[in-house]
């Protein structure tokens, strides 16, 4: 197991490279951070080439890449344009958005893997009808539909919560924005598990666990779950990274100033910096969910071993 952890985390390295390279090239090549930093204002050009030379703009993009990943080794992400440091804006967003990942994480594994189970048992009667139909409901409607009606049907009309998130973002209030932003992959966790159930219920294991007697629920739980939740923990582990980075619409609905808020105002203004510094944060998230669900398949399926 440990010599897969560091051959993984050796493969990991090349990935990350690449991806960041890219990264920074979309941002910093097609477009001119000089002329964003001062809007519709014509920059002064002796100001402008001396702001360039500052930031490294006037090297060849190479050179500002090995100089970028130089300084973000150190824990230097650059600067916003206005005036903060990268490092400070992920320090006040991501905690926020980390909690909200949670909320959404839990709603997906709770209901979604619970109705995959109920749906798997009971394949082509009306609950696994209705329930998939509910599921295509949820996948075909857009994030910001859902967002605002149950802003206006639990936070306006109910009070069963408040419709905006304080600074603070404390879990109580970020239940609401957490099944906004979990609904469409809490769909696809119900559905993927019940497709692994309905299989699994017909595999010779667990016919030959149904005739040593063995409770229900043990069957269930410890023969048939365990292996069907191979590939929801592949979807979950991967899906935590796009929540983080995909919160965008959630957090303009509910006013969180997370991790896609930033995001969305770093590329609205141009900010190269923020939007550079919080996507190679992203990328790391990406690779280290992607290490640890392939560490889980040995947990869940005593089968796989690493060498």
């Amino acid at each position: 197991m440990g010599r897969y952890v560091i051959r993984r985390l050796l493969q990991m390295i090349p990935v990350f490279i690449g991806s960041t390279f890219l990264i920074f090239f979309m941002v910093y090549a097609l477009g001119d951070p000089v002329a964003a930093l001062f809007g519709d204002r014509a920059p002064d050009p002796a100001t402008a080439a001396q702001i360039r030379h500052d930031l490294h703009l006037d090297d060849p993009l190479w050179k500002q890449y090995l100089i970028y990943m130089k300084n973000i080794f150190t824990g230097d992400f650059g600067t916003a344009f206005n005036g903060q440091s990268v490092t400070s804006l992920m320090g006040s967003a991501f905690p926020v958005t980390i909690r909200l990942t949670i909320v959404a994480i839990l709603f997906e594994i709770i209901i979604g893997i619970t109705l995959g189970v109920l749906t798997g048992m009971k394949r082509g009667k009306p609950v696994d009808t209705g329930v998939l139909l509910l599921t295509l409901i949820v996948i075909s409607v857009p994030t910001f539909v859902t967002g605002y009606v149950l802003q206006y049907l639990f936070g306006v009309q109910l009070k069963w919560t408040s419709p905006s998130v304080s600074p603070d973002a404390p879990f109580n209030e970020l239940i609401l924005p957490g099944l906004v932003l979990a609904l469409v992959s809490l769909a696809y966790v119900t559905r993927l598990t019940r497709t692994s159930i309905a299989e699994n219920t017909r595999a010779d294991y667990l016919r030959t666990a149904v005739a040593k007697g063995l409770p229900r629920r043990r069957i269930i739980v410890r023969h048939l779950l365990r292996n069907s939740l191979i590939p929801v923990v592949t979807f979950i582990g991967t899906d935590i990274g796009f929540l983080m980075g995909g919160a965008i619409v959630t957090e303009r609905i509910f006013n969180i100033h997370g991790v896609g808020y930033q995001l969305y105002q770093g590329i609205l203004r141009n900010n190269a910096p923020t939007v550079v510094g919080f996507v190679t944060i992203l990328v790391l998230v990406f690779l280290i969910a992607n290490l640890l669900v392939d560490l889980l398949y040995a947990v869940l399926d005593p089968r796989i071993r690493y060498a």
